[in-house]
């Protein structure tokens, strides 16, 4: 029998914060059951009610500064992360293994898009966030937009985040650590914390990817 956790037991960056939305479990079939889920064999997480609980259009600005929205972003399957440029720490790691996995997944034939979604958009410009990007990986896409725009997006993929209350300008945003994976014509199917490796990323994501 599943045990349901009420409380996902993931942290949010800066806080010992858990999200409500997800909860842990056994392997699971998301938003459909049995047969017809496709990828249920890829799963390892459930959501509560449902996968299709996570995830929709949103509408951000790119490093280039145009407007684009999520059909002219997820083009590839996709990891989706959402941090901001001067984050200490944890983002740094978080997207390198990321892009880690990205690499992998691209020596097995498998094209995967690294998307990087700023929630701190006040020091976060369409330059910034393109420069973090494409020094990290010449294919991750660096969003950004107006403060209601990064609010609607986050709260599509429900992610947390806050900006501490402090007048220096290196001040802290505490904001939830989870990868979204984002197939075109799919949506959200998976999430990933930060415990996973690159290799254990890599194999979860070719499992989707091998199912579409």
């Amino acid at each position: 029998m599943m045990r349901w956790i009420a409380l996902a037991a993931a942290g949010v960056a800066g806080l010992g914060l858990g999200l409500v939305f997800l909860v842990g479990g056994d392997r699971v079939t998301g938003s459909t059951s049995g047969e017809g889920d496709r990828f249920a064999q890829c799963r390892g997480a459930q959501v509560a009610g449902g996968s299709g609980q996570i995830g929709g259009s949103f509408e951000l600005v790119n490093a280039a500064g145009e407007t684009v929205t999520d059909t002219d972003v997820i083009t590839k399957p996709s990891l989706l992360y959402f941090g901001y440029t001067f984050c200490p720490d944890v983002c740094p790691l978080d997207t390198a293994r990321n892009v880690a996995a990205v690499e992998i997944l691209e020596e097995r034939g498998h094209i995967v898009t690294p998307v990087f979604i700023s929630i701190d958009p006040e020091r976060d410009t369409p330059e910034v966030v393109g420069a973090f990007a494409e020094n990290l990986h010449p294919r991750m896409v660096g969003l950004t937009g107006s403060p209601e725009q990064v609010k609607a997006a986050s709260q599509t993929f429900r992610t947390y985040y806050n900006r501490q209350a402090s007048d220096d300008p290196y001040y802290l945003v505490d904001h939830s650590t989870f990868t979204y994976l984002v197939l075109p014509g799919h949506g959200f199917v998976e999430f990933f914390r930060r415990d996973a490796g690159p290799e254990d990323l890599a194999a979860r994501v070719q499992c989707f990817v091998k199912a579409m």
